[in-house]
């Protein structure tokens, strides 16, 4: 394969490794030499993208590029899913406890959620180009409020709530039914719920 067709299959990728580079035959001075002259970007150590390739955000691709498992959690998840006014200046990222986290520049919070309840309510967001991260569930994500309260606040997990209850098609029996699954939420929820409804 030629470098320009090397360079035409890499470019075609969203991102791709250090490794992968040189796997297809491109040279340790010409990824540094494209580096320099900005026609890809470091995303993570060892982890690049063509420049402008697409409109994905470089941290989240960075976080799902190196952890597939890598899941949008708390105010970043209410915050897509229009359940909280606030807009986080960091990345809330779950992962399942005891994984390692990735090195990654750029503002995440990483949190470590149980293994055995880590893929309730988990779900896909598309970045770009294919490209998708986990993210809870809009239930899911009131669950965590109420179960993670006294560090997110109590105001996030009400507001969440209401917010969530206003919105058509919204089933608390679901609501219920999920928070039994997950330690200290159901009667905490079952209040809130009774007061609201």
């Amino acid at each position: 394969m030629d470098t320009a067709e090397l360079l035409s299959e890499l470019e075609a990728r969203p991102w791709f490794t250090f490794d992968t580079a040189r796997q297809l035959g491109l040279s340790k001075g010409s990824i540094y030499r494209l580096r320099d002259t900005g026609s890809i970007e470091v995303l993570a150590r060892g982890l690049y993208q063509w420049a402008g390739a697409g409109t994905a955000d470089p941290t989240l691709l960075a976080a799902a590029a190196l952890r597939p498992e890598s899941t949008l959690c708390l105010s970043s998840a209410l915050a897509r899913h229009g359940l909280t006014d606030d807009i986080p200046r960091r990345y809330d990222i779950a992962l399942p406890r005891g994984m390692r986290r990735p090195t990654i520049d750029g503002p995440i919070q990483w949190h470590a959620f149980e293994a055995a309840t880590f893929e309730i309510g988990r779900m896909e967001a598309n970045l770009d180009s294919g490209i998708s991260i986990g993210i809870y569930s809009a239930e899911r994500c009131i669950i965590d409020a109420f179960r993670l309260r006294g560090r997110e606040g109590h105001e996030t997990a009400n507001e969440a709530l209401k917010r969530w209850i206003a919105a058509p098609g919204t089933q608390p029996a679901q609501l219920l039914s999920m928070a039994r699954q997950l330690p200290r939420t159901d009667r905490p929820l079952r209040t809130a719920l009774e007061i609201l409804l």
